[in-house]
C-alpha cells in the first residue's frame, strides 16, 4: 500500500503509540513530537512517490499515440517506467525495504531531537517502528471496509468524494481506530 496523505496522520500517530507501548524505550516528550517527526519523514517518502508517478505520467502522455497503435496496456507500461526510473527519484518500490528504510530514517530522526531514551539495541527499536508500519497498513484494508460499509448502512445516501463523505470517512475511521486501541 502507498503511503498517502489520507493516512499520513493515522500512520505517524501508530508509530509514536506502539513505541510507547513496547515499554522497551522511554518517550522524553510524549506522543506528540515523536508523531511529528515520523509524519515529516513520512510525506517525504510519499512526496518522492508522487513526483516519480507524475514522472511516469509525463512519459506515458508523450508516447501516447505509439502507445495507442501497438495496443499497449497502459497500466503496465505505467510500472514498467515507475520501476526503470524509481531510482532516480530515490524511491525504493520493494515495500518491506521500503518500511525498513523509513523506519531507520524515523528512528534517527527522533534520537538526533533527543524525543526517546532505550538501552536495547537499536535494531529492536527500529523493529518496533518497522512493525508500526507495516501491521498499520495490514489493518487499514480492514478498517476501511468497515467504515465504507457503515457509510453505505446510512439511510441518507452519501457520495464518495463528496465533502459530506470525506468529513464522514475521517470521523467513523478514527472512531474505528479507537474502537480497536490504535489511537
Amino acid at each position: 500500500m502507498k503511503i498517502t496523505p489520507k493516512y499520513l496522520t493515522h500512520l505517524s500517530s501508530r508509530v509514536a503509540i506502539e513505541l510507547n507501548r513496547s515499554g522497551l524505550v522511554k518517550l522524553v516528550q510524549g506522543l506528540e513530537p515523536i508523531s511529528k517527526e515520523a509524519a515529516i519523514i513520512l510525506e517525504a517518502d510519499m512526496k518522492k512517490e508522487l513526483a516519480l508517478e507524475e514522472r511516469v505520467n509525463e512519459i506515458l502522455e508523450d508516447h501516447l499515440d505509439d502507445i495507442d497503435d501497438a495496443l499497449a496496456d497502459e497500466r503496465q507500461l505505467f510500472f514498467m517506467i515507475k520501476k526503470k526510473i524509481a531510482d532516480e527519484y530515490g524511491v525504493i518500490l520493494n515495500y518491506e525495504e521500503r518500511f525498513s528504510d523509513i523506519s531507520h530514517k524515523i528512528l534517527d530522526a527522533i534520537y538526533e531531537e533527543d524525543l526517546i531514551n532505550y538501552d536495547v539495541t537499536e535494531n529492536r527499536v527500529k523493529n518496533i517502528i518497522y512493525e508500526a508500519l507495516t501491521s498499520f497498513i495490514a489493518d487499514n484494508n480492514e478498517i476501511d471496509n468497515a467504515v465504507t460499509d457503515k457509510i453505505h448502512s446510512y439511510k441518507r445516501e452519501i457520495i464518495p468524494g463528496t465533502e459530506d463523505y470525506e468529513i464522514l470517512y475521517e470521523r467513523l475511521y478514527k472512531e474505528e481506530l479507537i474502537k480497536r486501541g490504535m489511537a
